[in-house]
């Protein structure tokens, strides 16, 4: 499954909190400096940030698991985390 989310943080602080976010889960297996790769047993997953018209940061989130597992659930929680870095009064809300 892919995952996107347009934001205004910028694109280190969107990778640096990937790596906060997904290392404690997922070992990393690749590090570059706009792309993360993290795999474990519940599968593999890629971020992917790039500045995006100057004032846009796009995330992308990327799985290689079918909708609704647990990684894809990882996936969208970390693109609702990154929401709240911009938006610090948006609320965190459902199952993932």
């Amino acid at each position: 499954m892919k995952y996107f989310h347009r934001t205004h943080v910028s694109p280190d602080q969107a990778i640096r909190k990937a790596a906060a976010f997904f290392a404690p889960r997922l070992p990393p297996v690749e590090e570059g400096a706009r792309r993360r790769r993290f795999a474990g047993p519940i599968g593999r997953l890629t971020v992917t940030v790039l500045a995006e018209g100057g004032h846009y940061t796009l995330v992308t989130v990327e799985t290689d698991q079918p909708g609704e597992s647990e990684i894809d659930k990882l996936a969208k929680r970390f693109l609702a985390v990154v929401h709240t870095m911009e938006e610090p009064t948006h609320v965190l809300r459902g199952s993932y």
